[in-house]
């Protein structure tokens, strides 16, 4: 099989869907692997790491799709990707179809396989390719959290943690979850006084063991969602629902409520967000004011971080790649559940469940498209 290693072209996003460590096993498995010219760089690996594996590179992205049996990247096809894809072509990336319609309709037109590493599941129901990235977004959003907080970012004026005297900020994140307990150790790490809430009450229970102190846990309803959103000076955005749209938790007319230089971090927004004012935000432009509160809604913030996040992610991503080019997309899938629980759309047909529930689509089976 040719496997494609596209540079990324989102804003601001360094990271790469494959190293050179990886490109070389794919070739002593004796598969051929083309990268795009500088596509790790932002990585930490450049060109002629990828050459020294036995990659070949190739100087533009029309090539890459051209030729290409399986692409890896990181981010979902962008428009001028889109027009490259062809039919039965394999795409092996984060897609978040529930959070964009326009992709989810163009993907399925192009009649490619897309697997998606946010909803492949293993059998204890973990998330093995998300969680990386989970992890480093919860972390990532306490730092910058904390930076919005500072007056000259419209933020209240507030060090997170506080000085003998001062009290620290008030963190209220909403899921305990991955992301939601990454950003609970990194907060209380800095001396906030963080609230972590969650519907799992066993989850809860686990959280109240193993976080500090100034951890405290509370049931995620109505009542309680309100009290702490009107008193955080910095709410984090932290639940999933796997491949579906994130639960609409915080009103537009609860965000009204909230202090003046709040800020919101809602690290959902890959899934459409689970505060009502979110909207997707990019690294050029990571902010913007509703009712004086500032949103940083920005979906790729891993990016920012290429060179642990790629590390991290591809750890995850390259065994389940290394397995559909070896057995082809049907066989990888029918062997193993974890990948097939990945398989979004085949060949014009959305095999998915809540995909097909969201778009009112009739639901294939994976013989279907066999």
């Amino acid at each position: 099989m040719i496997i494609g290693v596209p540079k990324e072209i989102k804003n601001n996003e360094y990271r790469v869907g494959l190293l050179p460590v990886h490109c070389e096993a794919l070739i002593e498995a004796g598969h051929s692997v083309l990268a795009q010219r500088n596509a790790g760089e932002g990585s930490g690996a450049f060109d002629a790491d990828y050459r020294a594996a036995g990659a070949r590179i190739v100087t533009s992205a029309r090539e890459i799709f051209k030729r290409a049996d399986l692409i890896v990247k990181v981010k979902e096809p962008q428009p001028s990707e889109i027009r490259l894809l062809r039919p039965g072509q394999i795409i092996f990336t984060y897609f978040h179809f529930a959070a964009d319609k326009s992709l989810f309709n163009a993907v399925l037109r192009s009649g490619i396989v897309a697997v998606a590493y946010e909803t492949i599941q293993s059998r204890d129901g973990s998330l093995p390719l998300l969680t990386p990235m989970s992890e480093i977004a919860g972390r990532m959003a306490v730092h910058e959290g904390a930076k919005y907080l500072e007056e000259p970012t419209k933020g209240r004026g507030l060090l997170l943690a506080g000085v003998p005297g001062v009290a620290p900020a008030k963190v209220a994140i909403l899921g305990g979850g991955v992301v939601g307990a990454n950003a609970a150790k990194m907060a209380a790490g800095l001396g906030a006084d963080v609230t972590i809430l969650d519907i799992n009450l066993e989850r809860l229970r686990y959280l109240d063991d193993v976080m500090p102190k100034n951890v405290k846990t509370l049931m995620s309803n109505t009542h309680n969602i309100r009290e702490q959103v009107r008193e955080a000076d910095l709410l984090i955005g932290a639940v999933l629902r796997p491949g579906a749209r994130a639960p609409m938790l915080v009103s537009r007319k609860l965000v009204k409520q909230m202090k003046r230089g709040a800020v919101i971090v809602d690290v959902a927004i890959d899934q459409g967000g689970c505060i009502e004012t979110s909207r997707p935000t990019n690294h050029d432009h990571p902010t913007y004011l509703v009712n004086g509160v500032v949103h940083y809604c920005v979906t790729n913030m891993p990016g920012a971080v290429a060179r642990t996040s790629t590390s991290a992610l591809t750890n995850a991503t390259f065994p389940y790649a290394l397995e559909i080019a070896q057995k082809g997309f049907g066989r990888a899938a029918q062997e193993n559940p974890a990948l097939a629980a990945g398989l979004n759309i085949a060949r014009k047909r959305v095999l998915y469940p809540d995909l097909a529930a969201q778009y009112r689509m009739p639901l294939a089976t994976l013989k279907d498209v066999l």
